[in-house]
C-alpha cells in the first residue's frame, strides 16, 4: 500500500487532520482527523513507496507499550479505515 498523492497531514488548531492538496482532491464533505498514534504512523510512512500492516505494527511496538498481536490487529484496522477514507491505495 501507499499514501495517495495529494494527501498531507497537517496540524489545524491542535488537531491532526489529513488535507487534500490540489483542486482535483478537494472534497469538503469528508474531513479526516487522526489521533496521536495514527498521526505518528502517517508521519513515518509518508515518504515510503510501500507499507503494509507489518511495517505499521513494527512502528507501533517501537513507539508504544503494546503487544505485537495488538499492534498487528490495530494496523490491519487502520489500513481498512484509510482505504475506506480513500487516502491510501495499493
Amino acid at each position: 500500500m501507499k499514501i495517495r498523492k495529494g494527501f498531507k497531514l497537517r496540524n489545524v488548531c491542535g488537531e491532526h487532520v489529513i488535507v487534500a492538496e490540489g483542486i482535483e482532491n478537494v472534497d469538503f464533505t469528508n474531513i479526516i482527523s487522526m489521533n496521536e498514534s495514527s498521526a505518528y504512523l502517517w508521519n513515518n510512512i509518508a515518504e515510503l513507496d510501500y507499507f503494509d500492516e507489518n511495517i505499521l505494527s513494527n512502528l507501533l511496538t517501537e513507539e508504544y507499550s503494546v503487544t505485537a498481536e495488538t499492534a498487528l490487529n490495530d494496523s490491519k484496522k487502520i489500513i481498512q479505515d484509510w482505504f475506506k477514507a480513500g487516502i491510501i491505495e495499493e
